[in-house]
């Protein structure tokens, strides 16, 4: 099997085919390139440094972008793998960084120079806006929709750490309040993949432990490709035919 790079595809192009801002600097911190999608971001960066334009970084020290350079190169000095952060960029926008050591085989591992990748670069309003929403998904009120039953609709995005945070929420509630069934809509989740799947079957496992039983619901055809298989969890497409299931199944343990 060959697994070299087509001949007539560089570095440069591959890079710059990427959709995230990618930025190489030497192993002095000094910026060297700066792929299509970076020189498009920092357009508009740029004049928060008192620069005219992107290409004006080109030669620029790393440390001329932090307000604590020194705190900047302990980190750099050492690192061995990716380094992630979230960052402000004078007050004005905020970014997911990713900064990773360049090495070369050719010098038994040696440090060369280094790829900063700057991803989900959004305006400060854009932030607290996303902030907002956030917040406003995680209030989604727990519902108590018949005995010994809640129901909870989630909304948005499903990552791991709300994930995390539902799974606490619905166990307390459950403790608390002698709950016996959960029934979680997804249908207004706007956003499936495995990491959603992980998060509902350890709330199931969860809920398992205490002795309740969570059902999902809101599972369309779509949802179903989209999510895969859950272990153990019944599932139902609409609310009203989960909630008779919980309904039938109070009925048969009176």
């Amino acid at each position: 099997m060959n697994s070299s790079i087509p001949i007539n595809i560089t570095s440069t192009d591959a890079l710059n085919s990427i959709g995230e801002n990618i930025i190489i600097a030497d192993k002095d911190y000094n910026v060297t390139w700066m792929n299509a999608t970076a020189v498009k971001s920092m357009t508009a960066i740029a004049p928060l440094f008192g620069l005219e334009g992107a290409e004006q970084i080109i030669g620029m020290n790393m440390d001329e972008f932090h307000r604590m350079p020194q705190y900047q190169r302990r980190i750099m000095s050492g690192l061995q793998e990716a380094h992630r952060a979230r960052i402000n960029i004078r007050n004005k926008f905020a970014a997911d960084i990713v900064i990773s050591p360049i090495t070369s085989a050719a010098h038994s591992g040696q440090v060369e120079g280094y790829m900063v990748m700057l991803m989900d670069v959004t305006s400060k309003a854009e932030e607290e806006k996303k902030r907002e929403s956030m917040i406003a998904e995680l209030s989604v009120p727990i519902l108590h929709i018949w005995e010994k039953t809640i129901a909870l609709p989630l909304k948005g995005e499903l990552d791991h750490e709300r994930g995390e945070k539902v799974i606490s929420t619905v166990l307390e509630e459950c403790v608390s309040g002698g709950t016996e069934y959960v029934m979680i809509s997804l249908s207004g989740i706007n956003r499936f993949d495995d990491s959603i799947r992980q998060n509902l079957q350890n709330l199931y496992d969860c809920l398992k432990l205490i002795g309740v039983e969570c059902i999902i619901v809101g599972i369309t055809p779509e949802v179903a490709i989209r999510i895969g298989e859950f272990k153990g969890i019944v599932t139902f497409s609409h609310s009203n035919v989960g909630l008779k299931y919980i309904m039938s199944k109070l009925d048969s343990e009176i």
